[in-house]
């Protein structure tokens, strides 16, 4: 202890030195220096100086520091003080930071009364001029900040001592006096303040006022001016972007003046008094006293006048609870709180507003603290409060509709997050009512279709492709990919972020027994109301039953039994639910008229129902399965991307690896229900379409099982058959279904396994030395026989046959033709065991048997066989794309059905007439079809076709080919020539043209023969340059017509006539690459004459070797122009 004492000394003479070394120095400038703003830059030098040992010593051991020390320092600055006026204002702003020093650890509370109210009336003048006088100069934001941090500490120090009230009631001291012109400064920096720093040294300075001083009769003088200013500051415009932490500020400092002035405990005899009014009933006389006594005298009716006044000061400055920074509306929440829990009786009138904005910013995420008092605490403690609560929720529904209806996206967010944190609350505090459920399922819908209404329609593409059904790889995604579905209801990126907190409101309003409830009620009037209230209700009740299943848990159902009713309630009115939607898809291939959103609603249901029973699902694949696939044809992108989701969940949900094999698992009810509808004429776009996407997903296994569809569609296609488009989409179908069937591995006949027949032209194998050597050995046999038997003895005629026997259809032949010639009258009534009276019944019922052991054709080919037949009678549709289909469709089906020659010929002989005549048709792209279906049926059928076309070639097809070529070389660009004749060469007369030269013989001037050298001019080439060139009409048709005689060529037996006719036409371009498949099918048939007709027009060169001597001849070498040599 003794060396504490010791010490302290010490440490205290040593800080008095120090000040000493400055203060001297710095009284001597006070006193003696004549000018002062001279010697200002000496002067801050020394206040900086002490500053800093005072601040320097407050770090280290503040206990040394006391009211002599702040004297003795205080001595020169008091001197400086008087001409303050004189000095920069960085030295006065030097002084003022000094004496906060003073104030804050020299003098403390024990400060004179005259020196406070000096330093207040400094400080305040300081900081915003002399009252009455404009200011001299500007007041830096620093000089500011130091000055309210100078009158803060200030006011602080001679709060508990001065700051007291007289004791007469309208007596005031000098320190109340002097405190007016402080707290108006204060305000005016709170309001006006350059800068953050400076208000918030401000509100520190007026926090202080109002926590030190013990009068309740000043503070409730100076409340309206305080309440006024913060009102100012907090209710500004959002446009007047105030800092948050002023905010934050404003908001505990206006707590602490209210509570400081108006508590219950402050303010409870006054309160006590009202109430003993109320039961009295005297206001009569007690207003009009009142009225008479002073201004500041807390009575009941200043009681009722400040707190009407403030209750409208609230209703502004807690516009602030739509702040959306979480510090500030963590401030509001704590300021509600605080006056609902201190001024619960004083400030009654506004305990609404103050409710409601405690409602609006309670943050459930935030972990509460358990010393902290929420408004559910302060509800159970005062019963009024839960009625308030019910009541702003209920004021929050009703106005729910209108508010949404705004322009601006933030008010509809904050009145759905209202609603939100409302109905959590109530359903936190137990209140049920029926009155507050009808109105939020009311407000709910209402608003839904005032946002549907008001937002923007998407655009929607209304063009589809054709093959957009079986071409669409998502339909073979697997479950972990499955996409999810896109917003059907406000999907417009405008109102994105209110879309989401109606999901977040629907997802989490009271309980799943409530959601459940408010669904029923949707569906109620769901079938009888149409339109946007329609989808809204139906959009609404899928979202609240799906965030049921969601909320629910299994645990809680073993825990709690109760539930069990909750469920079964659950799931009927989903039933309900899933049963509508069933109806919707089910009506989409009947009628187009509806909405696209709820019909793509009713696909989201169906998901969802697939995705809760799982495999359970698959006996309702009888009914949705088809409607659902027919969407994937509707013209809406939205039907079609919703339909390939709802795909994808169902086949995932069901156990099937991808869409494909969902179909081909449950194509029996597809086809079903497919060819119900063709059955009864209720055909559709829809149904072709999804037929087409059904054969093409489960590929040849479908086609044995579509025989009545196809009867079906032909029977279509004779009702219907005055509409183009329609019957192209019927024929759509019976394409897919060749094109799938001629796949399969199942065409062969049953029983057997025939061999496909090539019909491919071979040329004669060339003669070798084993050839003739075979010949010669053959010739020997012959001619050693021939002497043989001349050398045998003559025998006489044969008594039998010479062959070996006959066979036993001979020898039945030859019973039967002896029976005839010989009837046994015995045998003439036996009807039993006997041979048949007419031969040719014998010769059917053995053709009867020999069909009877022919192995049948398998279904896939009898269907193909089929569909082939009955496709002859429309390829004179007057619809040209229709025609190219079919022809299309006799190409593809002809190679399938060759193997069977028996089945496959007849066929043949039944297309071949109006095949053929579908060469010249009008349109090209048809007569280009024509041409390749002929070919595939020239490769199919062989020779079979070779009278048909013989025919066909003197009846015009060689007139239509000449066409077709002359055509395709109009439009080139021919050079002129001399001579006549097409594809020839011609002589010039021994000219020399384009160095092409050729030896021929030619008779000499005395009448013998010699060999000249003459001049060809070359034939026009087939790659001519035309407007389109070979990208022409007429050019693609010249080629499909080249094709055609490739085919008959390599296929098909051909006459000499028809041959030279051929080569004759051909000729010209078989010098091309493209046509050297051409060129082997000629020379396969008779090389020679295309090698001369080539020579002939100079398109191969001559003989190198020089030949044998000739009497009478001559020869020389020329050059063939284009022949390599």
């Amino acid at each position: 202890m003794a060396t504490t004492t010791t010490a302290t000394p010490g440490r205290r003479n040593e800080f008095f030195k120090q000040l000493r070394t400055v203060c001297v120095p710095l009284s001597r400038l006070a006193l003696q220096s004549p000018d002062k703003a001279a010697a200002a830059k000496e002067i801050f030098t020394h206040v900086e100086s002490l500053s800093e040992i005072w601040a320097a010593q407050v770090s280290s051991d503040p206990t040394v520091l006391d009211e002599k020390l702040a004297e003795y320092t205080f001595f020169p600055v008091s001197h400086l003080l008087r001409f303050h006026d004189q000095f920069p204002v960085r030295v006065v702003e030097a002084i003022i930071k000094l004496l906060r020093f003073l104030i804050q650890y020299g003098w403390k509370q024990t400060i004179s009364e005259d020196l406070a109210v000096q330093l207040l009336f400094f400080f305040s003048f300081t900081i915003s001029g002399t009252p009455g006088q404009a200011k001299k100069r500007h007041v830096p934001e620093e000089t500011a900040v130091e000055g309210f941090k100078a009158l803060g500490a200030l006011i602080t120090a001679i709060g508990p001592t001065s700051l007291l009230a007289s004791k007469a009631p309208g007596e005031e001291n000098e320190t109340v006096t002097a405190l007016g012109p402080a707290i108006t400064v204060t305000l005016d920096g709170i309001t006006d303040g350059v800068a953050p720093t400076v208000q918030l040294e401000a509100l520190e300075c007026l926090q202080a006022v109002y926590t030190t001083t013990r009068n309740q009769h000043v503070l409730a003088r100076f409340l309206p001016g305080t309440v006024s200013s913060l009102t100012r500051v907090l209710a500004r415009p959002l446009q007047q972007k105030t800092q948050r932490r002023v905010l934050v500020r404003c908001l505990l400092v206006l707590s602490i003046v209210l509570v400081n002035v108006l508590s219950d405990i402050k303010i409870r005899g006054i309160l006590k008094q009202i109430e003993m009014e109320d039961k009295a009933k005297t206001d009569d006389a007690q207003p009009s006293g009142g009225a008479e006594k002073p201004q500041t005298e807390l009575t009941p009716a200043w009681l009722r006048a400040t707190t009407a006044q403030i209750k409208i000061a609230l209703a502004a400055a807690l516009k602030v609870r739509t702040h959306e920074a979480l510090d500030v509306q963590s401030a509001v929440s704590k300021f509600c709180i605080s006056l609902l829990d201190e001024c619960h009786l004083s400030l009654a009138n506004c305990q609404s507003i103050l409710v409601e904005s405690a409602m609006m910013v309670e943050n459930e995420e935030n972990e509460r603290s358990m010393l902290e008092t929420s408004l559910q605490d302060l509800a159970a403690i005062h019963p009024e409060l839960g009625d308030c609560i019910q009541a702003t929720l209920y004021n929050w529904l009703i106005s729910l509709p209108r508010l949404i209806q705004s322009n601006d996206e933030r008010i509809k967010q904050l009145a759905v997050r209202n609603i939100l944190r409302g109905s959590k609350m109530a359903s936190a505090m137990g209140i049920d009512s029926s009155t507050l459920n009808d109105s939020l399922g009311d407000s709910l819908r209402d608003s839904i279709v005032a946002l549907v209404k008001g937002s923007k329609p998407s655009k929607v593409v209304g063009d589809v492709d054709e093959n957009s059904l079986s071409t669409a790889t998502d339909l073979t995604v697997s479950l972990p990919n499955i996409q999810l579905y896109p917003p059907v209801l406000l999907d417009s990126e405008g109102i994105k972020s209110t879309r989401a907190e109606i999901t977040k409101l629907i997802a989490n309003i009271g309980s799943p027994a409530q959601q459940t409830k408010l669904a029923a009620a949707m569906l109620g009037g769901l079938r009888d109301s149409e339109g946007v209230e329609q989808i809204a209700s139906y959009w609404l009740a899928f979202e609240l039953l799906k965030t049921t299943y969601n909320s629910t848990s299994d645990m809680e159902d073993l825990v709690d039994m109760s539930s069990l009713d909750e469920n079964r309630y659950q799931e009927q009115v989903f039933q309900e639910l899933y049963d509508f939607s069933a109806s919707i898809l089910a009506s989409h291939s009947i009628s187009q008229d509806n909405d696209w959103r709820i019909e793509a609603i009713a696909l989201e249901v169906t998901a969802f129902a697939a995705s809760r029973m799982k495999e359970d699902f698959r006996p309702e694949l009888i009914d949705v399965l088809y409607p659902v696939t027919t969407f994937l044809g509707s013209p809406t992108p939205q039907l079609r991307s919703h339909a390939i989701t709802t795909l994808n969940v169902i086949a995932a949900s069901c156990g099937y690896k991808n869409v494909s094999e969902l179909v081909v698992g449950n194509a029996d009810y597809m086809v079903n229900s497919i060819s119900l509808r063709l059955n009864t004429f209720d055909i559709s776009p829809a149904s072709t379409k999804v037929l087409v996407m059904l054969i093409r997903l489960t590929g040849p296994r479908l086609i044995p099982f579509l025989d009545d569809v196809v009867a079906a569609i032909f029977a279509a296609l004779d009702n219907y058959h005055g509409y183009p488009v329609f019957v192209e989409s019927l024929f759509s179908v019976l394409s897919e279904i060749v094109t799938q069937g001629v796949k399969s591995d199942m065409l062969l006949l049953e029983g057997s396994n025939p061999q496909a027949v090539s019909h491919l032209k071979r040329g004669p194998q060339p003669l070798d030395v084993d050839y003739i050597v075979d010949t010669l050995n053959k010739r020997a046999e012959r001619t050693k026989r021939a002497r043989e038997e001349e050398a045998e003895p003559p025998q006489p005629h044969p008594k039998k046959p010479w062959g070996p026997g006959k066979t036993e259809e001979a020898s039945q032949a030859k019973s039967l033709l002896d029976q005839l010639e010989n009837p046994d009258p015995e045998e003439e009534g036996e009807k039993d065991g006997g041979l048949p009276d007419d031969p040719s019944s014998a010769l059917a019922t053995r053709e009867d048997e020999e069909k009877k052991n022919q192995p049948s054709n398998t279904p896939t080919y009898a269907l193909l066989t089929r569909v082939l037949t009955l496709s002859q009678h429309y390829l004179t549709s007057p619809t040209p794309t229709l025609r190219k289909s079919l022809l299309d469709l006799v190409a593809t089906v002809s190679p399938a059905l060759a193997p069977d020659e028996n089945a496959f010929l007849p066929l043949v002989h039944t297309v071949w007439p109006v095949v053929v005549a579908r060469i010249k048709d009008p349109e090209p792209f048809v007569a280009i079809a024509a041409c390749k279906a002929l070919g595939s049926m020239c490769e199919a059928a062989g020779d079979f076709m070779a009278s048909r076309f013989k025919q066909e070639w003197g009846d015009g097809m060689a007139k239509w080919l000449r066409g077709i070529k002359r055509e395709a070389v109009k439009g080139r660009e021919m050079p002129k020539r001399t001579g006549t004749g097409a594809g020839r060469a011609f002589i010039t007369g021994g000219k020399k043209v384009d160095d092409m030269e050729i030896v021929l013989p030619i008779h000499g001037p005395n009448g013998g023969h010699q060999l000249s050298l003459k001049q060809l001019v070359s034939t026009t080439s087939s790659t001519g340059s035309g407007a389109l060139g070979r990208f022409s009409q007429a050019h693609q048709l010249w080629d499909a017509a080249l094709g055609l005689v490739t085919a008959i060529l390599k296929y098909v037996r051909v006459d000499d006539e028809m041959f030279d006719e051929i080569l004759e036409v051909v000729v010209d371009v078989l010098h091309e690459p493209e046509r050297r498949e051409l060129k082997e099918a000629l020379e396969t048939i008779n090389a020679d004459a295309v090698w001369l007709a080539l020579y002939e027009r100079g398109r191969v060169k001559g003989i190198k070797s020089m030949p044998r001597a000739v009497k009478g001849f001559e020869f020389e070498f020329v050059r063939v122009p284009g022949v390599v040599a």
